[in-house]
């Protein structure tokens, strides 16, 4: 009798260990499906909700200003942001359509003469000596030189053509991600009491609240205090190297946004651009390009401390390895992402050791 009712057991165990195993398998698989049917969109909600997130409390000022008119609100908020990213991309798009056309004209009409190097271009290290052969050999005989590097020079201009699509590529998704940002505003309610309740799930509800709480404040800090930044100061570079005529400008203001990201002085790519125009303009506007100048390159000193911070200690080098690592990931727009997401997985980890210490030294005081 013992012997059958513990076969009978046995069996129970086995069939019921079975069943679990498939449900389990089969949660997965529709999981992994899910995931699998979302992840092309995965980097484009991201960047939208933090966006929503960080301009929310710019919405709810404006939503009052309109009478609580959630949807209006949302919807200008929208296209206010469309056509901040939209008119400097065309203005920059266009300063480097016009300078490419320039320069293929000159190509053809035999008209482009380029300087020749110095003699220190030769001293400097691992690429020194090359770099001046070529370039001197531009400088005497530019027809000659296109002809002796044909195949590199194709593949370079492969090269830059295949980042102008991922430029443009990059901008559609900016598009994608601002109207993303303007529907999780008009569902602000709903998506917090979701993400709340996920936490809660997660981490309990008094945790779960606060790591709501610290994310939110994060993100706003970060996209406020670094990519807005930036941002302003790409915008500004811009619209200084358009003014000015200098060739290249949209790729020049792209440089300036990428230094500002990753935490480096934006003048290490505006000195050079100084130089140059003290070399081609008049001393006067030349001058005043470079007071401007070093006025957007020495900003960052200004609204940082405006914007960043907010009684949050985010290290940079989490920014910088946020930004970088994001930009492996997933191109330009993943600079962005990178850096707000590794930010606030840096602050929910800090938020939860302060609570394990004053979990353990509770336990310390109760003791003693």
């Amino acid at each position: 009798m013992n012997d059958t009712s513990v076969a009978g057991e046995d069996r129970l165990f086995q069939r019921r260990a079975i069943e679990s195993a498939i449900r389990i398998g089969l949660i997965v698989l529709l999981v992994l499906w899910c995931f699998n049917i979302i992840k092309p969109f995965v980097m484009l909600i991201l960047w939208g909700a933090i966006i929503a997130v960080a301009i929310y409390p710019l919405f709810m000022k404006f939503q009052s200003l309109l009478g609580g008119r959630q949807k209006l609100a949302s919807t200008l908020m929208t296209l206010i942001a469309l056509a901040m990213l939209l008119t400097p991309t065309i203005m920059l798009s266009d300063s480097a359509i016009k300078n490419s056309q320039a320069l293929a004209a000159k190509i053809q009409e035999g008209s482009l003469t380029i300087p020749p190097p110095s003699d220190k271009v030769r001293e400097w290290p691992l690429v020194g000596k090359k770099t001046h052969e070529v370039w001197s050999l531009a400088s005497s005989n530019l027809e000659g030189m296109v002809n002796k590097y044909k195949e590199q020079l194709e593949a370079l201009g492969k090269l830059a053509l295949s980042a102008a699509a991922g430029a443009g590529a990059t901008v559609l998704q900016f598009m994608v991600s601002i109207i993303i940002a303007g529907v999780f505003l008009v569902y602000a309610g709903s998506s917090t009491g979701a993400v709340e309740k996920l936490s809660v799930r997660l981490v309990g509800r008094q945790e779960g609240a606060r790591f709501v709480e610290m994310s939110g404040a994060t993100i706003r800090s970060v996209a406020q205090g670094v990519l807005g930044v930036a941002l302003i100061q790409a915008v500004l570079a811009g619209i200084g190297l358009i003014v000015m005529g200098v060739p290249y400008a949209g790729l020049l203001a792209l440089l300036v946004l990428l230094w500002a990201i990753i935490q480096l002085p934006t003048l290490i790519v505006l000195l050079p651009v100084i130089i140059y125009v003290f070399s081609t303009s008049a001393t006067v506007p030349a001058v005043i390009f470079m007071i401007y100048m070093l006025l957007v390159g020495l900003s960052d000193n200004i609204l940082k401390p405006l914007l960043l911070g907010r009684g949050l200690d985010i290290p940079m080098p989490v920014v910088l390895l946020g930004a970088i690592g994001g930009m492996i990931m997933s191109g330009l727009i993943g600079l962005f992402v990178g850096a707000v997401v590794l930010s606030v997985g840096y602050t929910l980890y800090i938020v939860w050791l302060d609570a394990g210490t004053e979990v353990v030294a509770k336990e310390a005081s109760v003791d003693a």
